[in-house]
């Protein structure tokens, strides 16, 4: 079967080449994830961002204990 005006020719691969390409993109996406969040701990330690509520109770809990409340 020849290919038919505005036709494209699609290029198949194999799913080990595919398999490769995705595995590829996966570690990419995860590096830049890692990048994103490292810069983004810099930026709340130099205090350059504002943090959101489980940023700020993983770096200082003590703001969200009421005990003092209830005593």
């Amino acid at each position: 079967m020849g290919a038919m005006a505005g036709e494209e020719k699609v290029a198949t691969i194999s799913e080990t080449q595919f398999a490769l390409w995705k595995q590829r993109k996966d570690a990419e996406a995860a590096a830049k994830a890692r990048e994103a969040a490292r810069k983004r701990e810099q930026d709340i330690a130099a205090g350059r961002v504002r943090m959101n509520g489980r940023e700020l109770y993983k770096h200082e809990p003590w703001v969200f204990d009421d005990q003092q409340y209830y005593s």
